[in-house]
């Protein structure tokens, strides 16, 4: 006879019932995919998936200080729950006073959803896509180009309690769309992404459409060696590059004098101008489309990051405001420690403040330049600078008198984010975009394409 199935919730209030630790947190997420794949213009697999995972975080306080211990296990029935609340809090006991401890989070009256079954996905998210993109295929097939790539679809309740009387909940619908053309003969491609709530604001056939036009540019072919060009990013590009800057700006880091965000001498950059575009970078749990957790799910203690935090709820946050630093990334611990304002980590990144240009129209600017398509392998060089390297892939165009007159080698190039939006001389519009590169960790972003007089392509590369 099979054991009954649990709640989510019931499973969280068992857990802090068992917990003998002098605090604890229950973070319970329930989390359902369904994906799409296909290759040469016809579907190759789809799934559904479902988990769990449970993570507990027991507090003891001692002599010295409280110690915090944190187990995490997936598919975890009632039946396993004691060892499990058992084991974070002999992993508490055998660990020395947490640096970052703080009084958990006060608890709150129960979010009303927080006993309701979780929101799950399944494949009846693509009843309109799959449809649209089975004449992307016909169109693909009839134009002389193949279509590559996957669509997924993800769901994550995330349900919070703690010892203190805290019970949340948070539902994040996740959603991402790559797809990829060639030429039949694979000497020319092209990428682009989407990310969506819902799949029931992207459609396959204006993708395709905009990949046709980009295999037609690759039609002629440039080489041109390394060095500073004019160029435009496109959206998902500056994610990328910004996504980076905002993991780099841990705000105890600054202050030690380990980040870009330094001050020579001591201190920070907080107040200095970054950028003389009146740009605003800034996160936001209410977003319209880019909805995210409203208060901090910590997994683990790490960075600027808490347990002991779980449950704070985070406001609307500008990073950057008209082109100034206004906050770095601080947890209560850290911004105690630093005296900086207290700013946790949010679930988007948005940057607004240029103007209403399309890509489009950027590009018909342009006496002479490259557009790229996206970057990938985006690695760290310097710290102290934010240098990154990476590679630019799917397509390099070169643009002359205001029109993409073909396509360009691939290139690596060396900047940092940071002097970027100090040289960029134009930003455009605002739109929602997909990360290429961070797409596995990051994916809520809205930016746009920026025009840097210099760009430096600090090298050839011969990859796709």
């Amino acid at each position: 006879m099979s054991a009954p199935t649990h709640t989510p919730h019931e499973i969280v209030e068992r857990a802090l019932e068992l917990s003998r630790a002098d605090g604890c947190v229950v973070i319970a997420d329930e989390e359902s995919t369904a994906n799409l794949r296909w290759a040469g213009n016809a579907l190759t697999t789809n799934g559904v998936t479902r988990g769990r995972t449970l993570t507990v975080v027991a507090t003891v306080d001692g002599r010295e200080g409280t110690a915090s211990g944190v187990v995490s296990r997936s598919a975890v029935t009632v039946d396993e729950l004691e060892s499990l609340v058992r084991a974070a809090e002999a992993a508490a006991r055998g660990a020395g006073p947490a640096e970052d401890a703080q009084p958990l989070i006060a608890g709150v009256p129960q979010a009303p959803e927080f006993t309701e079954p979780p929101a799950e996905t399944s494949s009846a998210v693509f009843a309109d896509f799959a449809p649209a993109l089975g004449e992307a295929f016909a169109r693909a097939r009839a134009g002389g180009r193949e279509l590559y790539g996957f669509a997924n679809h993800e769901m994550v309740s995330t349900y919070l309690g703690t010892s203190t009387g805290l019970r949340l909940r948070h539902d994040q619908p996740t959603g991402t769309l790559e797809l990829n053309a060639k030429s039949p003969d694979r000497t020319r491609s092209a990428w682009a992404g989407r990310s969506t709530r819902d799949f029931k604001d992207v459609d396959p056939g204006v993708l395709d459409a905009e990949l046709a036009v980009r295999l037609g540019w690759a039609e002629r072919r440039v080489d041109l060696p390394a060095g500073r060009y004019e160029t435009l990013l496109p959206p998902t590009a500056v994610a990328d590059l910004l996504i980076y800057q905002m993991w780099s700006a841990s705000g105890r880091d600054a202050v030690e004098g380990r980040t870009v965000f330094s001050r020579p001498g001591g201190g920070t950059r907080l107040g200095e101008r970054l950028t003389e575009l009146p740009l605003t970078l800034r996160s936001d749990p209410h977003a319209p489309g880019l909805e995210s957790a409203p208060f901090v799910v910590a997994h683990s203690s790490g960075g600027d990051q808490s347990v002991f935090d779980n449950g704070l709820p985070v406001p609307a946050t500008d990073w950057i405001a008209d082109g100034a630093l206004e906050n770095l990334v601080t947890s209560r611990f850290a911004a105690a420690l630093t005296g900086l304002p207290l700013a946790p980590s949010l679930g988007n990144l948005i940057l607004d403040g240029g103007d209403d240009r399309s890509l489009e129209e950027m590009v018909a600017g342009t006496e002479r330049g490259l557009l790229l398509t996206c970057l990938w392998y985006i690695r760290e060089v310097d710290p102290a600078t934010l240098l990154l390297t990476g590679l630019t892939r799917d397509g390099v165009y070169l643009v002359e008198d205001g029109e993409v007159t073909g396509e360009v080698n691939n290139f690596r190039f060396n900047e940092s984010p940071v002097d970027l939006l100090g040289r960029a001389t134009e930003a455009g519009r605002t739109e929602k975009t997909l990360p290429r590169e961070w797409s596995d960790w990051f994916t809520r972003a809205a930016m746009p394409a920026l025009r840097v007089p210099d760009f430096n392509m600090s090298s050839v590369s011969r990859g796709v």
